[in-house]
């Protein structure tokens, strides 16, 4: 995460930390045979984290990575583009 600047790869990691804890939560939810509706609740709460840690690199990404590679032109622009798209979709197809 090279285009992260200190204090977004430190939010990152704190945003990480706490979907750590979620996830810790939900096992032991799971555990203690707990509401089948309130497990959903919290996969939703533990997915959107995840989409939102992911928006937050993928801005980077784009803001960084790519547009260097923008600036520089040539084969590596095409290549960051291409690269790009497929992590959109990839990211896209994970909903």
């Amino acid at each position: 995460m090279a285009h992260l600047g200190e204090e977004e790869q430190r939010e990152v990691l704190n945003r990480l930390a706490r979907i750590e804890g979620q996830v810790r939560g939900l096992g032991r939810m799971v555990e203690e045979d707990k509401y089948c509706v309130d497990i959903l609740t919290q996969i939703s709460a533990i997915t959107k984290a995840l989409d939102a840690v992911g928006l937050k690199i993928l801005d980077g990404h784009v803001h960084g990575c790519v547009r260097d590679a923008m600036v520089g032109g040539g084969k590596e622009a095409e290549a960051k583009t291409a690269e790009l798209m497929e992590a959109v979709e990839r990211f896209a197809r994970m909903r």
